[in-house]
This record gives C-alpha cells, structure tokens and sequence, in this order.
C-alpha cells in the first residue's frame, strides 16, 4: 500500500451529497478483484454518455462535458470535494480501488459511509472529514481559482490553502494515521512479524509434528 504523509494536490469537486458506491463504480465492473484497472470506471455513469460495460475500449466512448472529472482544468486532480455522506450503500471494496487507480489520493468531505471510510484507509486513501462550512469554503476557492491546489499534512492532520492562508484540522484515528503514513496495510503489518510467525510455527510443528502436511508423491 502506498504511504501517505505529506501530499499537495489539485483539487477535482463533486458537488452531490449522498454519493454511493454503485455510482462511484458501477456493479457491472466487480467482477474483478485485481485491485488495479477500475480507474477508468470511476463514476462511469456520469463520465461517460454511454453505458459501460467491462473490456470496452473507453478511447471511443463519449464523455460527458459537463461532469468535473472530465474538464481539462481537473487533469490529474489527486484531492475530491463531496458533500455529506459520501460513499454511501454496498460495502464494495471496488470503490477506493477504483478511486485510487483514478489518482486520488484524499477525499474531502463532511461525512462518510462507515463501511466506505473504513476501506479507504486499507487501500492508501485518506479520507478527510471538515465541516459543511469548511467544505464549502474549499468549492468556493475551486470555482474561483483555476489549478487550486490544497496542501495535506497528514502527520500534523491538516488541510492547508497552498499560500497558507487558511489551515484546517482534522481528526483521524491514530492506528490508522499510522498505517498510512508508514503504508501498511492488514497484510503489511501482519509481515512486520513474520520472523515472529515462522518461529512459532517452527516450535509448534516439532511439538506436534502431526500437523505436517503429508508430502504428495509424485
């Protein structure tokens, strides 16, 4: 998983509250579980004026003009602004997959889904909970100032205007901060102590040796 301490990114906005998951990836994409290559699929029913199916060549499809995602002044955005309760509905780990292949890295909003906030910090994104003023200050400065970039620093939990002109704080849960500064995810900090396991698995094996599995011959 990649690690996340201090990010300045251009910010991409979404101006809808209750964003759920099937539209941020369509349930016709799950059928993957790579974790890579739902970038294209993100928010496909609002990208594009066609619908979406797996394995299309999405160089021929029809974007929608009027959707953010797809305005030239967004190109390469790392950092969305919602509304309230984003990522709301199925609990599909698709949706930060296919939000982290996109490019984003940080996600603005008043609230989250608990199950959609939860997986975000499993798959390296950080989810940024401000209040309703503050969010809306951050899609004012959007609207205003073309190429607006925000700074995050994770470790100190802030949100920063690029000139410093406005800092905003933010709560995170420590274990989780932790995790993500230093990129583990459950399987990263499970090998953190593998020397650990194979020496318990060692001692066990040769007390009860039993629980060997039999060699298959060939």
């Amino acid at each position: 998983m990649r690690a996340l301490t201090i990010h300045r990114g251009l910010v991409v906005p979404l101006d809808r509250a209750n964003v759920d998951t099937d539209a941020i990836i369509p349930k016709q994409f799950l059928k993957s579980i790579k974790r890579s290559g739902f970038g294209p699929n993100l928010f496909d029913a609002w990208r594009y004026l066609d619908r979406g199916e797996p394995g299309m060549d999405h160089s021929s499809r029809t974007l929608n003009p009027d959707f953010s995602l797809n305005q030239s002044r967004f190109k390469g955005a790392s950092i969305l602004v919602a509304r309230k309760n984003f990522g709301c509905g199925s609990s599909r780990e698709h949706a930060p997959w296919a939000l982290e292949d996109f490019g984003i890295r940080a996600i603005i909003a008043p609230s989250f889904a608990d199950i959609f906030y939860n997986n975000c910090f499993k798959n390296g994104l950080l989810p940024i909970v401000l209040s309703e003023a503050e969010v809306d200050a951050v899609f004012h400065a959007v609207a205003a100032f073309p190429g607006f970039e925000l700074l995050i620093d994770l470790p100190a939990q802030r949100v920063s205007w690029i000139d410093g002109s406005r800092t905003m704080a933010f709560e995170v849960d420590p274990f989780r901060k932790d995790c993500l500064v230093n990129g583990y995810d459950e399987i990263g900090l499970t090998l953190r102590h593998a020397d650990l396991i194979r020496t318990f698995e060692a001692r066990r094996l040769q007390a009860q040796p039993w629980l060997q599995a039999p060699r298959t011959k060939r």
